[in-house]
């Protein structure tokens, strides 16, 4: 094979994962920020604020060390959705029923339904794990938007690396010799036959 044909082929194809790269890295970069804007403005319409400083819900040892960073906040992004989920919500939704699940207080609501207590435990806890999952679902679609700015990120550094390897095989298909071959042979060199046993 020529080398000229050789790095022909080996530039146009640096040229054409530098494409690939920069259109996935616009795509992952668009992406990243439709799923920020998303969740940022679905937490945003719900109005959710954190307990202010020096609230009693903050003075909880199962609360405060995670809620304080917050205090008195609007919830608004993916990290503050996962923190008011798991360290208020899932606090309070443990103090109902002495611990039970939605599942288990309902199972018992409907073979009690003369119980009070039972129904408004199982319609608070569905209530209270309805709007969990989906604060955690917030927090896991601003984990894909993270995610999909890093790989937007790396796309385009390696485009840039794939850009300059490629210029630099550009410069050196112009240096090679029209008759020069790949791989290059060795003049004067003998082939030998070696017998193949049957």
């Amino acid at each position: 094979m020529k080398r000229k044909t050789f790095d022909m082929v080996l530039t146009a194809g640096g040229a054409v994962l530098v494409v690939v790269l920069l259109v996935a890295g616009g795509l992952l970069m668009w992406g990243a920020s439709f799923a920020n804007n998303s969740v940022h403005s679905q937490l945003v319409s719900q109005k959710i604020f954190f307990p202010a400083a020096g609230s009693a819900a903050l003075a909880s040892p199962e609360i405060g060390p995670y809620l304080n960073q917050y205090a008195g906040q609007q919830l608004v992004t993916g990290t503050q959705a996962e923190t008011y989920a798991n360290h208020f919500i899932g606090v309070h939704l443990t103090e109902i029923a002495a611990g039970k699940t939605y599942a288990q207080v309902s199972a018992a609501s409907l073979a009690d339904p003369t119980n009070a207590t039972l129904k408004a435990e199982a319609q608070t806890l569905f209530q209270g794990n309805t709007l969990r999952g989906l604060l955690l679902n917030a927090y896991a679609f601003s984990v894909f938007g993270m995610i999909a700015l890093i790989a937007g990120i790396a796309s385009f550094v390696l485009a840039g690396v794939m850009l300059v390897l490629t210029m630099l095989g550009m410069a050196h298909f112009r240096r090679v010799p029209e008759d020069a071959e790949f791989p290059k042979t060795i003049e004067g060199a003998h082939s030998v036959k070696v017998p193949v046993a049957a």
